[in-house]
């Protein structure tokens, strides 16, 4: 069991792919801290959101109140690809999907040049969508897919 577990994201649209995520963290770790990427550092990456940072944090963390009650969690905001808490703090996990398990790697690098002891990397394969693909907000907003990854018809 870690003490303090990190995972990150947008979480423009919240998904089943992020609650598997946020879940194992939960299941491995007496707390977490979820990055959650400012406005500014999605639009230098070149994403398109739907949603302000304000309402993305008050829609991820009612949704786990909801979903995980007993949690005991920290929603902070990310400029860059870890932020402190995880470069320099006291996190000793950090859980990534298949997609962004790279992270990890460059993360221990960051703090093994600060001489911090690595973090475990728990990787969490992706949940798919029912037709085989990745489960994204950029998919639900097209209305290709739902939340849970169902297919929608037109």
């Amino acid at each position: 069991m870690f003490r303090l577990t990190a995972l990150g994201g947008t979480f423009d649209i919240i998904h089943i792919g992020h609650l598997i995520l946020i879940e194992k963290a939960i299941s491995i770790s007496e707390k977490i801290i979820i990055g959650l990427t400012s406005d500014s550092f999605i639009t230098k990456n070149g994403k398109k959101i739907t949603n302000n940072f304000e309402q993305r944090f008050e829609n991820l963390e009612k949704i786990i109140h909801e979903k995980f009650p007993d949690c005991s969690f920290e929603i902070a905001k990310l400029d860059d690809d870890f932020g402190p808490a995880v470069i320099e703090g006291d996190v000793d996990a950090l859980v990534v999907s298949d997609e962004t398990s790279k992270k990890g790697d460059i993360l221990n690098a960051l703090r093994k040049e600060r001489k911090l002891d690595p973090v475990e990397i728990i990787t969490v394969p992706m949940k798919l969508a029912s037709d085989g693909n990745r489960i994204s907000s950029t998919r639900i907003r097209n209305s290709e897919i739902d939340s849970s990854g169902n297919i929608l018809v037109d």
